[in-house]
């Protein structure tokens, strides 16, 4: 008993030890994400997005490498602006730039495995782009693209924050606490929404790195030619992505515990590649567009992040840009001293309560969503002489259809009692 205690708090120490060594790249990545999202315009991002042409497409990857790396994040966004009138191929391309061409990924890759397949991620990103928009048409007819988007109307997202700093100019942004308080919410947002990846990610990581590397030759093949070797990989590394659940940068601890464990270059790309194939990624494809488009985009993301993988192990290697050497367990885990990381972490600690802070102050919760919302530009409505706030209209009507409801279910929130205070 006592070794398995043991073997379980080593566990735990390893997962919050490689939490620690990205910790402020998590967060300047969540806050550059946050603002991109609060102060640039959807509108005009929706607009640029209709078409095939190469023009829209550049125009979605390049919204989408300045957009959250959330995989469920994007694939809402994504599912938006396919029903606003983005093609298939366009919001498949802002899906695969906001997951693969993001900040905080390209932090976490390097720090943990190296700058080598921060590089990878971002051309092998590109690289499935080209791919799958060359390739889209043998999986998706216009057709059934109509099909899908005529369920995704019907699928429709209703929750989403009212932003003011999109009517703003750069410089009113900067000092407006009303802009920021925008940004404070969509970064809580994404944190809200990611956090389960994340630690799961971490965690995942920190027991897999217990194993020794005899689990790890009995997943990948080592008696075998370079070529079948690194076939096996692409095809093994996505699988294990899929069956994992974890998507988006709870990808990358993983991914660093699969390389010190043997897997090769291209199936760590190919892995890192797969967070917008997880299962329940999936059911929620099928859920926006029905299961015939689900499958298709499914098996053509498939398609794609393998050649992708192919191809930029291929090129790395012919430039000598595969590393050599591979991290060991200690190398990838790390230690707590007293060193720029220390500085850093304090920093990006300082940033999240501070963020985290301006929704406590300025923030309500939506009693219908559990959405944290800005006081002073949700939609409200007031019931028994009191306030409530709402992230959008949709919330509204289902909490006047059953007031009473939802606060026999959930109690008043702290907000509305102290708004019913101040009336």
């Amino acid at each position: 008993m006592a070794d398995v205690i043991s073997t379980i708090g080593e566990g735990f120490k390893q997962s919050f030890l490689m939490a620690y060594e990205v910790w402020w790249a998590l967060v300047l990545g969540f806050a550059i994400s946050a603002i991109v999202q609060a102060w640039v315009p959807r509108e005009k991002v929706e607009s640029a997005l209709s078409g095939t042409g190469f023009k829209p497409l550049a125009k979605a990857t390049g919204f989408g490498a300045a957009s959250s790396s959330c995989s469920y994040a994007a694939i809402a966004i994504a599912k938006s602006l396919f029903q606003k009138g983005a093609s298939a191929v366009t919001a498949l391309a802002f899906q695969f730039a906001s997951t693969n061409l993001v900040w905080e990924l390209g932090l976490v890759i390097w720090i943990l495995i190296g700058w080598q397949f921060t590089l990878a991620e971002f051309v092998g990103g590109i690289v499935m782009i080209a791919l799958m928009a060359i390739l889209l048409r043998r999986f998706v007819s216009p057709k059934l693209e109509e099909q899908a988007r005529e369920h995704a109307v019907h699928a429709q997202v209703k929750h989403q924050h009212r932003s003011v700093g999109e009517q703003m100019g750069w410089r009113e942004r900067f000092t407006s606490v009303s802009a920021w308080s925008d940004v404070a919410h969509n970064f809580r947002g994404d944190w809200k929404m990611l956090w389960k990846e994340i630690t799961i990610g971490f965690l995942l990581a920190g027991f897999i790195g217990l194993l020794g590397d005899d689990f790890f030759n009995f997943l990948f093949i080592e008696d075998a030619p370079p070529v079948l070797k690194t076939l096996e990989n692409v095809i093994v590394g996505p699988i294990i992505a899929i069956l994992s659940f974890v998507c988006s940068v709870g990808n990358a601890p993983l991914a660093a515990v699969l390389w010190s464990g043997g897997i090769g270059f291209a199936g760590v790309i190919a892995f890192i590649f797969a967070d917008l194939i997880v299962l329940p990624i999936i059911f929620a494809y099928a859920k926006y567009y029905g299961w015939a488009f689900a499958l298709r985009i499914t098996a053509l993301m498939f398609v794609t992040i393998v050649l992708s993988a192919l191809a930029i192990d291929l090129v790395f290697g012919a430039v000598g840009l595969v590393p050599d050497t591979r991290p060991t367990r200690d190398d990838i885990f790390g230690s707590i001293e007293l060193d720029y990381k220390l500085v850093l972490n304090a920093l990006g600690l300082a940033i999240f309560a501070a963020l985290f802070y301006l929704t406590a102050r300025r923030g309500a919760t939506d009693p219908v969503c559990g959405m944290k919302v800005d006081r002073a530009k949700a939609v409200t409505f007031e019931h028994v002489g009191r306030t409530y706030y709402f992230c959008s209209d949709h919330c509204r009507s289902q909490f006047e259809a059953d007031p009473d409801g939802y606060t026999r279910k959930g109690g008043l929130p702290a907000e509305a009692h102290a708004a019913g205070h101040a009336h």
